[in-house]
C-alpha cells in the first residue's frame, strides 16, 4: 500500500504542474513500457525525463507486476491500444514486459514461444497507426544466474555456476559440468534452457522487428554476466544476425538492462531535438578503464563508449571537442585517489565545465557510493554542481545512470531554459535527482542497507524476499536513519561555492521523505522527497 500511495503522491503533484494551465506544456511526450516496477526502470526515467522538460507516460503501476508476479502483458497490450499514439513524440519499449511480464518473467519457461512472440505484433500496429513515431526497443540477452526465489535457493549457484563453466572443452570444467548437472535438479536446469532458447529468439525477432522498419533502434542488452558463459554464444548469434543484415547502425548488442529505458529516454529526446552532444571519458585508472567490471562481460572503457553511442551521444578524445566531461572512479582502493579525482574535477568545474560522475564499485561487494570520494566530493561542495551522478549496483548500472542525467541535462541547458517557468521546472528536476541519487546510492546502499539486512537478520547485501510485516518492520527502521541522512546531505548540498552552476538557483528545503521496499527486500529501495527551484535572476 505504501508504494501505490507513494506512487499516487507523484503522479498528482505530476499533474498539478502538467495540466494546471499555469506552466506551458512539456516540449516532449514519451511513451515508455518498462522492463519492470522497480525504481531505476520506472521512477528514474520518469523523473530524468522532467530534466529535459519532457512528460514519461506509462501504463498503470498495477500491470506491471511485482518481482516474481510477472506484469500483465496482454492488459498493457490493450492499453497501449487505447493510447492516442500520434500525441507521442517517441516511445521506448522493454520488449521483455510485452513477452513475458517483465526481467524476472524473461528468466523462466512460463510464457511459451508462440505466446510472446504474439504479443510483439503490438509493436507493428503501432507503427501502422502512428507512422511518425519514433520507437525505441530494448531486448535483454539472458543473464546467467536465475532470479533468486525460494523455489530454487538450495541450487541457484550451481545453476549459475554451470551456465558459467559448461561451455568450456577441458577435461577439469567437463567433469565439474557432469557433476553439477547430477546435483542441479533436472527440472530445474531444464526450464532454465527451455528459456535461454526461447529468449534468444525472441531476441532475433526484435532484430527482424527493426529489419521491417518497425522498431527505429533496438538495444540488445546483456544483463548480468562474465567474460566466459553460455551466452557468448546468445550475443555472438545476434551480433553476427545484425552484421548480416546491416543494421549496425540501427541495432547495438551492448550490456545492460535496468538501466538502458534511461539511455533510449536521452537517445529520445536527443533525436527530438535534433542535438548530438560531445561526451569526453576521464578516467581514474588508465588500468582499471581496461579491466572487466564485476557482473560484465567486456572492460569498463567498452561499457562506457557502448552506453555513450546508446544515447545519441558522440564520443570524443580531446576535452576541448567536449559538450561534457565524464569522470569514471573506479580506484577504490588505491590510496589518495579519491582525493585527487576529486581535484581534478573541481579544478574543471572552476573553469566552468559541465561534469558527470559515475562512482564504480569495482569488486561488487559494496554495490554502493565509495564512502572516501563521497566525502571529497561533499567537502568540496561539488555535487550541486555536477551534470549526472550515479553509483548503484553494477558499473553498468552507475554508468547508464549518470550518463543520460548528465547528457539529457546538457541538452536541457542547451536547448530548454530560455523561458523561466521552463527552467524552474527543469532545475527541480536536476536537484531532485542529484540528492535522489546520493541518498540512494551512497547513504541507503552503503550506510544503512548493511544495517537493514541485519536488523532483518539477513545475510549480506540480501535480495531474499521478506514477508509484509517485517518489510514493514524494516522500511520504518530504515526511514529513521535515512532522515538523518537526508538533513546531513541537504545541510551540505544547500552550502553553495563561489561561482556555482546554481548561483542564482534558489530552492526550497527538501522535505515529505518516503522510503519504501517495493520488492520485499533491501536490493532495492523506493525514495521519494518533494523539492522547488527557481532561478533568480543574477544582481
Amino acid at each position: 500500500m505504501t508504494r501505490f500511495l507513494t506512487f499516487l503522491v507523484f503522479f498528482a503533484g505530476f499533474g498539478l504542474s502538467a495540466f494546471g494551465g499555469k506552466d506551458p506544456a512539456y516540449n516532449a511526450r514519451i511513451l515508455l513500457i518498462p522492463l519492470d516496477d522497480r525504481p531505476p526502470c520506472l521512477q528514474f526515467t520518469q523523473r530524468m525525463g522532467l530534466i529535459g522538460d519532457a512528460q514519461v507516460v506509462t501504463p498503470p503501476l498495477e500491470l506491471l507486476g511485482r518481482f516474481t508476479t510477472p506484469g500483465q502483458s496482454d492488459k498493457i497490450i490493450t492499453w497501449l491500444q487505447q493510447q492516442d499514439l500520434k500525441s507521442f513524440d517517441a516511445a521506448i519499449i522493454a520488449l521483455d514486459m510485452l513477452a513475458y511480464g517483465g526481467l524476472v518473467g524473461s528468466r523462466v519457461h512460463d510464457v511459451p514461444f508462440e505466446v510472446a512472440i504474439k504479443r510483439l505484433d503490438i509493436v507493428a500496429t503501432m507503427r501502422k497507426r502512428a507512422p511518425g513515431l519514433k520507437i525505441y526497443g530494448q531486448s535483454v540477452v539472458m543473464r546467467l544466474a536465475p532470479t533468486a526465489d525460494r523455489k530454487n535457493g538450495a541450487y541457484r549457484e550451481k545453476l549459475a555456476h554451470w551456465a558459467e563453466i559448461s561451455v568450456a572443452t577441458d577435461p577439469a570444467a567437463k567433469a565439474e559440468t557432469a557433476k553439477l548437472e547430477q546435483e542441479i535438479p533436472a527440472e530445474g536446469l531444464a526450464d532454465y534452457k527451455q528459456a535461454r532458447s526461447r529468449n534468444l529468439r525472441v531476441n532475433q525477432q526484435a532484430i527482424d522487428l527493426v529489419r521491417r522498419g518497425i522498431i527505429d533502434y533496438l538495444l540488445l542488452t546483456q544483463d548480468d554476466a562474465k567474460p566466459k558463459g553460455v551466452h557468448i554464444a546468445d550475443r555472438e548469434t545476434l551480433i553476427t544476425e545484425t552484421r548480416r543484415l546491416k543494421l549496425t547502425d540501427k541495432i547495438a548488442v551492448q550490456p545492460g538492462a535496468d538501466e538502458v529505458s534511461m539511455l533510449l529516454l536521452a537517445r529520445a529526446l536527443n533525436k527530438h531535438a535534433t542535438y548530438s552532444p560531445k561526451v569526453k571519458a576521464v578516467y581514474s585508472s588508465e588500468k582499471l578503464g581496461n579491466t572487466v567490471m564485476p557482473f560484465e562481460d567486456r572492460p569498463l572503457r567498452q561499457t562506457v563508449s557502448y552506453h555513450i553511442k546508446a544515447t545519441g551521444s558522440q564520443e570524443v578524445n580531446d576535452e576541448r571537442d567536449a559538450d561534457v566531461l565524464y569522470y569514471v572512479f573506479a580506484s577504490r582502493f588505491e590510496p589518495g585517489r579519491a582525493d585527487s579525482f576529486a581535484d581534478e574535477i573541481d579544478a574543471k568545474i572552476k573553469q566552468s565545465k559541465r561534469v558527470i560522475v559515475a562512482d564504480i564499485d569495482p569488486k561488487g561487494d559494496v554495490q554502493g557510493g565509495d564512502t572516501p570520494f563521497t566525502m571529497a566530493l561533499e567537502k568540496r561542495h561539488l555535487l550541486p554542481e555536477l551534470s549526472g551522478y550515479a553509483s548503484w549496483n553494477t558499473a553498468g548500472n552507475t554508468i547508464g545512470t549518470a550518463l543520460p542525467q548528465g547528457v539529457i541535462f546538457t541538452l536541457a541547458q542547451a536547448k530548454r531554459m530560455k523561458q523561466s517557468s521552463v527552467a524552474n521546472r527543469i532545475w527541480t528536476a536536476q536537484n531532485w535527482f542529484l540528492i535522489h541519487r546520493v541518498l540512494d546510492d551512497y547513504y541507503f546502499h552503503n550506510l544503512i542497507r548493511a544495517k537493514a539486512n541485519q536488523f532483518a537478520k539477513q545475510v549480506g547485501r540480501s535480495s531474499t524476499l521478506m514477508s509484509d510485516e517485517t518489510t514493514s518492520q524494516v522500511e520504518a527502521y530504515c526511514l529513521g536513519l535515512l532522515r538523518q541522512s537526508f538533513d546531513e546531505l541537504v545541510t551540505n548540498y544547500e552550502q553553495k561555492r563561489p561561482g556555482s552552476l546554481q548561483q542564482a538557483v534558489r530552492c526550497t528545503k527538501p522535505i515529505a521523505l518516503q522510503f519504501d521496499l517495493p520488492w520485499n527486500r533491501t536490493f532495492e529501495a523506493m525514495i521519494d522527497f518533494t523539492i522547488s527551484c527557481q532561478s533568480v535572476p543574477e544582481n
